[in-house]
């Protein structure tokens, strides 16, 4: 299966999920708002969505798939069932371990995360009760993780990238069913719970079917097999989730600014939504090529996958980036501003998605150029760079926050402004390795796409500045619907990217014509 083609069912899966997400968010964002039970309900969310990202969205299978491609290939199907059983239940019994721990220590870890409401006891407790409901969705994305990765590792991407789009639907229930705060926020916790539950059994299923058998209810033990994966995916789980951390990070600051949470938290799933669909699906597809071409030395392959893959990612991630930069609180007021949620806190959001629009690309180039590393089984590197990205972060972010304070003014676009430039420094970092080490060299042809994408974003980001200073006539031409106004918007400039993008050759008919062949896997 080509690479265009994989991205194309990671991709529009994953937007499926992201659309559903939207939907979730704009009724929870109406139920709960922004304040001390949302910025409860987010901290909760924080954790779920962090373990999402680091796991389910390639992180985990980044660091299992070379390994378990290794050994499917070297002695067979059942030699690689056997270790894929043996990590499984030894991830299972870890992550079980940790979730016990920290329905203890919940209490001190909120103090880390959320310690600047502490003194409001009431909401301090109802944060400390969500998150320990929440927190066992760790253990299923574990699981589902090392599923999705044997089903990757076979060229079946559906399933994967399907499953996220349970935990939508079970708190778009919720968001239709509860309507008081705490209650909502409650509720949309146990969804939060039962959705982890539907994942991993739905990928269990589906491995199922692909006639392996897994087996996690036995006693787990570290045979070599299980170090070996281990010893790759401790430290590629760190370096992926850098970007994940420096969020955590933001989140702690923001604590101390009632409602920075939430606000940070709608900037976040606005900006994430290219994360997901580009560099997430670029990075998971890419990596099965680039294991192969490493295990046979063959350079020209490699380099000429990694240009393929950076270049559809900035094709796909420069308009977006754009768009978020130009029109950040016209996004945000468009999709989330009704009930509890006001156009104040949409003003205030918009602050913070501006700075983590700049942002966008690195945090792309990051999931499209760890894997490169990966596939050499090197995943300390990466693991290196993002620690290092998280110094940088924590650093800046505090600074910025509390220097913004100390001139009276709100400390939290600090946090985004620090977020995006520790992701800038890690992409430097490991694109400067790669090369040093000989396992990339950007092609001629990548460097022309990318000024061509360039070059077709600014004309689409043109039209939206004409737009937005039209923005009230176009309303009023679409029935006074905010939404209708924000979906003509966002349609258009898609439509005019991708004319632009057609025309200068940032993007080429034959990706398209590529999407639709039949091809077998390769």
């Amino acid at each position: 299966m080509s690479l265009v083609r994989n991205t194309l069912v990671q991709s529009s899966l994953t937007l499926v999920s992201r659309i559903l997400g939207f939907v979730r968010d704009i009724l929870l964002a109406a139920r709960i708002g922004a304040g001390p039970i949302g910025d409860a309900w987010t901290t909760a969310l924080m954790f779920p969505n962090l373990f999402r990202r680091i796991f389910a969205e390639g992180a985990f299978a980044s660091a299992f798939v070379p390994t378990y491609s290794r050994t499917l290939e070297a002695e067979g199907p059942e030699a690689a069932a056997k270790v894929a059983s043996e990590t499984l239940r030894a991830l299972f019994a870890i992550t079980a371990a940790l979730t016990l721990l920290a329905q203890f220590a919940m209490p001190w870890l909120l103090l880390l995360v959320h310690g600047g409401q502490s003194d409001d006891r009431e909401n301090f407790e109802l944060a400390i009760l969500l998150t320990r409901i929440t927190m066992p969705y760790l253990t299923c994305m574990s699981i589902a993780a090392l599923l999705s990765g044997v089903l990757n590792s076979s060229g079946r991407f559906f399933l994967s990238a399907a499953a996220p789009t349970i935990l939508n639907i079970c708190l778009i229930a919720v968001g239709l069913i509860f309507v008081p705060p705490e209650e909502t926020a409650e509720a949309a916790a146990w969804a939060t719970l039962l959705a982890g539950a539907l994942q991993a059994g739905l990928l269990f299923w589906g491995v199922r079917r692909q006639k392996v058998t897994l087996s996690i209810f036995d006693w787990p033990k570290m045979t070599s097999g299980v170090k070996k994966v281990m010893a790759l995916a401790i430290p590629g789980t760190i370096a992926a989730s850098g970007t994940q951390i420096n969020i955590i990070v933001s989140q702690s600051l923001a604590s101390f600014e009632v409602g920075a949470k939430t606000w940070l938290y709608y900037a976040d799933r606005l900006y994430q939504l290219p994360l997901g669909l580009v560099g997430v699906a670029v990075g998971v597809a890419i990596l099965p090529r680039l294991s192969r071409a490493a295990r046979s030395s063959d350079q020209k392959a490699g380099f000429a996958t990694m240009d393929e893959g950076i270049g559809l990612a900035l094709a796909l991630t420069l308009p977006a980036a754009a768009a978020l930069a130009v029109a950040p609180a016209f996004l945000v007021e468009g999709f989330f501003t009704r009930g509890a949620f006001t156009s104040v806190d949409a003003a205030f959001s918009g602050r913070a998605l501006f700075h983590y629009a700049w942002g966008v690309p690195a945090f792309v180039l990051i999931k499209v150029l760890a894997p490169a590393y990966f596939a050499h089984e090197d995943t300390k590197t990466p693991m290196a760079f993002a620690l290092i990205s998280v110094a940088i972060n924590t650093i800046l972010g505090a600074g910025l926050f509390f220097w913004l304070q100390s001139i009276g003014v709100q400390g939290f676009p600090g946090l985004a402004i620090a977020t995006s430039a520790a992701a800038w420094v890690n992409v430097i970092l490991l694109f400067g390795r790669l090369i040093r080490k000989d396992w990339y060299r950007p092609g001629p042809q990548l460097i022309s796409r990318a000024i061509r994408s360039t070059i077709a974003t600014a004309i689409m980001a043109a039209a939206l500045f004409v737009m937005l200073d039209y923005k009230d006539a176009l309303r009023a031409y679409l029935f006074d619907n905010k939404v209708f106004t924000t979906a003509f918007v966002i349609l258009s400039g898609m439509g005019i990217y991708g004319v632009s993008a057609i025309v200068t050759g940032a993007v080429r008919l034959r990706d398209f014509k590529t999407l639709v062949r039949r091809r077998t896997v390769e």
